[in-house]
C-alpha cells in the first residue's frame, strides 16, 4: 500500500482479510495516527470495526508482531511499538 490514502478493508476481495486488516493498522501507524506505546483496541472491538471475525483480527495482530509493528504483553494489550532505527 503506498500513498496518504486511506486503505479500505474489502472483505470481498482477493487479498486475504487479515492482511488487509494488518496493512491498513500498519497505514494508521506510518502515517501517525498510531503512535508509538498507544494500546490497539481490544480483539472485539476491532472485529467490530472493521467487520471481520476475532479470528481474522489474532492473525492480522500476529502479522504485525512478525512485522515489528506491535509488542502483546498478557493481561495488558498490544501496543505500538518504537520505531526501529534505519540500519
Amino acid at each position: 500500500m503506498s500513498g496518504d490514502r486511506e486503505p479500505v478493508v474489502d472483505t470481498s476481495a482477493a487479498a486475504y482479510v487479515y492482511m488487509q486488516v494488518a496493512d491498513h493498522v500498519a497505514w494508521q501507524i506510518r502515517v501517525g495516527r498510531l503512535q508509538p506505546g498507544a494500546r490497539l483496541a481490544g480483539e472485539r472491538d476491532l472485529a467490530q470495526e472493521y467487520g471481520v471475525s476475532i479470528a481474522s483480527i489474532r492473525r492480522a495482530v500476529q502479522e504485525l508482531r512478525d512485522r515489528g509493528l506491535v509488542t502483546t504483553l498478557p493481561a495488558k494489550g498490544t501496543f505500538i511499538s518504537e520505531p526501529k532505527p534505519d540500519v
